[in-house]
């Protein structure tokens, strides 16, 4: 547990704690003393007190919580890093979004590597964002008015076992998709005029191909008078539910880009995290989408419980040897409502805790797929983490040269407003004027969503007019 003399500080300090495995179990203390020009933070462990003092100055009230915030974990950073004799990739920082920190650094005129050395962020790390920053070059753009559309769809052939949304099998949620198109609609005709520059439209779930074709047809003709100079991105999904006729569907109506999540290329793993899909199907998703002018990207996942390296890195191999324009990189993240976690947390006799791979054969696999995707052509072009991810680790997206997705940078980089209709989908307004960004979120499951979608349009009305 840990307690600290600024409550407002201790979520904070709680992030830093859950980088390291095991230190939830210590008993942690916290002081800060801040005068002007010096924080003092004192951390107790084991009823040993480390002392840190540190220098600064701020020209706001906004900067100076910034930058005690920042000492803070710091200080409780290298406190833990000491005790478990252990340095974390990303060191201090516990943010989503690394890049818009360094970003910030180089709106005011300093280069972002100094405060990233001390904040104890990698050499490699520093330089990955240092290359993802050349790759969003023409892509990144900060623009009041700016606007990405994103349609959720959370309809699955089955729930993987290391995934936290809410989402089911399509044999236990068809009943909603009716109603659930016709909510889609509503919401999308309330938007249309919230919108000013349109810059992506983007199709996610869930796996939007596991619609059936006319059902899908039915979302794309929704969309269809937004689409055309935009890009456009459906998020197909599994193999397992491609068809020629959803590919037919989605090129007539203008679709640009097309996932195929793979996760693994080992029918083993595949099976073990719940998918219904092989390796085969894999391939011949790919050969299906050949004819079609998409821009591909493919999904991978590093630190699936029971994948060797090994198999890792061939699926990272297979992947390169298929040529998608786009390939991502996650890192294993359990989140609430995994499976994969519950069965960590609660093991028993015919499900006994889980062991995932050790932090060396995760950062084995980083190391990998970054050599061999820089050397097949491919460079990184957007980057985020999450808690509870794998090793301290991060996804990253890389792409080859020009098919950097502008969807994912505006997200990633939050530097659009992001409208997003449909359950479980979190609309963002962005004020650049103000630096500030304001949020509104969806019911998660659909049946509260559809209940409540006449609400969420007058919200979204007040919050986007």
């Amino acid at each position: 547990m840990l307690m600290s003399t600024e409550k407002w500080l201790e979520p904070e300090l709680m992030d830093v704690v859950r980088l390291f495995p095991g230190a939830e179990e210590l008993f942690l203390a916290h002081e800060m003393r801040a005068e002007e020009g010096t924080v003092r933070n004192a951390v107790t462990l084991n009823g040993e007190a480390h002392v840190f003092e540190t220098a600064f100055s701020a020209s706001s009230e906004t900067e100076r919580k910034s930058l005690l915030k920042r000492y803070a974990k710091l200080a409780l950073y290298d406190v833990l890093s000491a005790h478990f004799r252990k340095d974390l990739p990303w060191g201090s920082l516990t943010g989503i979004r690394p890049t818009r920190l360094a970003y910030q650094e180089l709106e005011k005129g300093r280069d972002f590597r100094p405060l990233f050395r001390l904040l104890k962020v990698s050499e490699e790390n520093i330089g990955l964002v240092a290359r993802v920053l050349e790759g969003q070059k023409g892509v990144y753009e900060r623009k009041e008015g700016n606007a990405d559309l994103y349609v959720s769809l959370p309809f699955c052939p089955s729930k993987c076992t290391y995934c936290s949304f809410i989402t089911a099998p399509i044999e236990k949620t068809r009943q909603f998709v009716p109603a659930y198109l016709s909510a889609l609609e509503q919401e999308l005709e309330a938007a249309k005029p919230l919108i000013q520059n349109l810059r992506s439209l983007y199709v996610g779930g869930g796996t939007p191909f596991v619609l059936e074709p006319q059902d899908l047809e039915r979302v794309l003709k929704m969309l269809a008078p937004l689409a055309g100079k935009v890009e456009y991105t459906v998020e197909a999904g599994r193999p397992d539910v491609f068809t020629p006729e959803k590919l037919d569907l989605c090129e007539k109506y203008g679709v640009t880009r097309i996932c195929i999540n793979a996760q693994s290329f080992s029918d083993r793993t595949l099976a073990a995290i719940g998918r219904k899909h092989t390796r085969a199907q894999l391939y011949e998703a790919f050969e299906m989408a050949k004819p079609y002018p998409f821009t591909v990207n493919c999904d991978l996942i590093a630190g699936l419980t029971g994948e060797s390296v090994e198999e890792f890195r061939s699926s990272v191999e297979q992947a390169v040897d298929l040529a998608p324009a786009n390939i991502t990189v996650h890192t294993l993240c359990l989140k609430k409502g995994a499976k994969l976690k519950e069965e960590r947390l609660r093991p028993t006799q015919d499900a006994p805790a889980l062991t995932l791979l050790s932090d060396e054969h995760l950062a084995e696999m980083i190391s990998f797929s970054r050599d061999v995707l820089t050397k097949a052509g491919y460079e990184p072009y957007y980057l985020y983490r999450q808690k509870y991810m794998a090793g301290a680790h991060e996804n990253v997206g890389w792409t080859k040269k020009g098919y950097a997705s502008v969807y994912n940078v505006d997200v990633m980089e939050e530097s659009a407003d992001n409208l997003a209709i449909g359950s479980n989908a979190i609309s963002k307004r962005v004020i650049l004027s103000e630096g500030r960004i304001e949020r509104l979120g969806s019911p998660k499951d659909i049946p509260t969503y559809l209940e409540k979608v006449e609400k969420l349009i007058e919200e979204k009305n007040e919050l986007f007019s």
